[in-house]
């Protein structure tokens, strides 16, 4: 063998030597970019499902201008009145007061608190002082047209503000009444906006409205 084929060979194998690990370095960096790929894949369902989560969250709170005027804290609170059946839990807000009042001298405190997933559509005091003071004095004080009017503001199922949308439903006073509207707007019987909805209260669901609903007498 000559000096120059014995050369050739060395060099060859010097450079076999220094080849490998460098071809080596480069799969692992793939490698490792496949991993961090791979990790961010399986994270990606997840942050999803979270924003998910959170979204229908969220679509379980009160909504409304009037629910500002709510408690932050204690029995009146959105926290206090979701431990109490309706009636009780209306007595504990200042804006629901006249409300109160008419359901006690109707007698229909217990109907009301010992009902089960009914929805109450709740006249705020501002809406009671729509009424002419001589004609709410005269209602007041009839119980039987005072029992018409407060039944017709409770239909026997738990209605979901995705159920406000459009519907028309049974009430407790035996006739119907009707929603409509989306997102954060409602109306019912075209006359009675919601104010603050979506409150849970330990038996029912109360849509706080700023109309008085009447039932055809």
């Amino acid at each position: 063998m000559t000096t120059t084929t014995r050369f050739r060979r060395a060099a060859l194998a010097v450079a076999g030597v220094v080849v490998l690990p460098l071809a080596l370095t480069a799969c692992s960096g793939d490698d490792g970019k496949d991993g961090k790929d791979s990790a961010a894949s399986a994270a990606a369902p997840q942050e999803s499902e979270s924003t998910t989560d959170d979204a229908a969250s969220a679509g379980d709170q009160p909504f409304g201008t009037a629910c500002a005027s709510v408690p932050a804290s204690g029995a009146g609170s959105f926290d206090g009145m979701s431990k109490d059946p309706v009636a009780t839990a209306a007595s504990h807000n200042p804006d629901l007061s006249t409300l109160v009042t008419a359901v006690q001298k109707a007698g229909l405190v217990d109907t009301l608190n010992n009902a089960q997933n009914i929805t109450v559509f709740a006249p705020t005091n501002d809406a009671f002082a729509k009424i002419p003071k001589a004609d709410l004095d005269k209602v007041l004080s009839d119980k039987a047209t005072l029992t018409k009017i407060l039944t017709y503001h409770v239909v026997g199922e738990k209605l979901a503000p995705a159920r406000l949308a459009s519907g028309t439903y049974p009430t407790l006073e035996k006739s119907t009444l009707t929603t409509a509207g989306s997102g954060e707007s409602y109306t019912v019987n075209d006359s009675a906006k919601v104010v603050c909805g979506n409150v849970s209260t330990s038996n029912a669901t109360v849509h706080i409205i700023d109309t008085v609903l009447m039932p055809k007498m």
